[in-house]
């Protein structure tokens, strides 16, 4: 979903129509589109209409989704596979691709890549119905999910009882998943475990924010230890408990350590002004279908986490932090 604001001028005359306004200063949307993808309309923060009248100094907000496709093709695409069986498919997903298609992001995701590495057809698209009924027809085989700019293990299932087995795994909590990330800042010990509830930010709706004293939003645990520090920048080792959106993102923000590289909650860096997100899905361990035993996959630490670290050894020493936890209950 994407989201245009505008504001009025202040030398703007007289009133116009909320669509006649946008089409008028907007060259990416008309009122045709206005009138079939928009999610949600506000001006100065109240709920609005396509007639609502504006004037001078309205702030408007529009949310608007792209028609959706008739259907989700496979595309050649090359994959990073860290292991395949008839039932699963792991993928060391590269940064800047998108787990499944979504508005904005029809093409170019991982599942048209997997498509076409499993030789499959296109998936005709649902457009009525349960919103779980159409979401599950756009992202097949999807027990999970990455940002599009977090790099790493992602497990797939090839067939709908891996799918349900995976899902009940990960629901029940019995997937153990790793990250590494470079972060601004210390955290204020050498280990920790965040436990927050998570809820939009209403003043950023890309963003969320973590809150504690509230059962608003949804519960999220992160478990992070500090490998090393370098300077003002830190090496962290992160376990997720649950698996909330933007979760590690949002905690590390939390803690006053953004991830370097981080465009939605970090800042531009000095050292590294062209950084992009530092967050890499290193670690999964989860039985399998058919099998008994836990598996441990592992995603090689990308490039960009090894020029990184080269130049902080360069500006800084190489610390370790007291072991020292904290603890950061809800």
């Amino acid at each position: 979903m994407r989201s245009i604001s505008f504001t009025v001028p202040a030398d703007f005359e007289g009133s116009a129509r909320l669509d006649q306004y946008i089409a008028s200063v907007s060259t990416d949307m008309n009122r045709s589109k206005l009138k079939s993808g928009a999610q949600e309309l506000l001006v100065n923060a109240r709920n609005a209409k396509l007639s609502t009248k504006v004037k001078a100094g309205d702030i408007i907000d529009v949310l608007w989704e792209d028609s959706v496709p008739e259907d989700i093709i496979p595309e050649n695409i090359p994959l990073r596979i860290v292991y395949e069986d008839e039932n699963v498919t792991v993928v060391n997903k590269a940064q800047g691709m998108v787990t499944h298609p979504a508005a904005g992001n029809w093409t170019g995701t991982l599942v048209n890549a997997l498509l076409f590495h499993w030789g499959s057809g296109s998936v005709k698209q649902i457009k009525e119905g349960r919103e779980n009924e159409i979401l599950q027809k756009r992202r097949p085989g999807i027990v999970h999910r990455l940002d599009k700019d977090t790099s790493g293990l992602i497990i797939t299932a090839r067939n709908r009882e891996t799918e349900e087995y995976l899902c009940a795994q990960f629901k029940e909590r019995l997937i153990q998943k790793e990250y590494i990330c470079i972060v601004c800042g210390r955290p204020p010990a050498s280990s920790g475990d965040v436990r927050t509830q998570i809820v939009r930010d209403m003043k950023n709706r890309q963003r969320f924010k973590a809150v504690t004293a509230t059962e608003e939003g949804k519960f999220a645990r992160t478990i992070y230890h500090c490998i090393a520090t370098y300077g003002q920048y830190s090496i962290m080792r992160v376990r997720i408990k649950t698996g909330r959106t933007h979760q590690i993102r949002v905690h590390m923000r939390y803690l006053g350590c953004p991830i370097l590289g981080d465009s939605i909650y970090g800042h531009a860096d000095k050292l590294f002004p062209d950084a992009t997100l530092m967050l890499h899905s290193r670690q999964m361990i989860l039985r399998l279908p058919g099998s008994g035993r836990y598996r441990r996959f592992r995603a090689a630490v990308p490039y960009r986490f090894i020029k990184t670290v080269r130049i902080l050894r360069e500006h800084f020493p190489r610390e370790i932090m007291p072991k020292v936890k904290a603890l950061c209950k809800k």
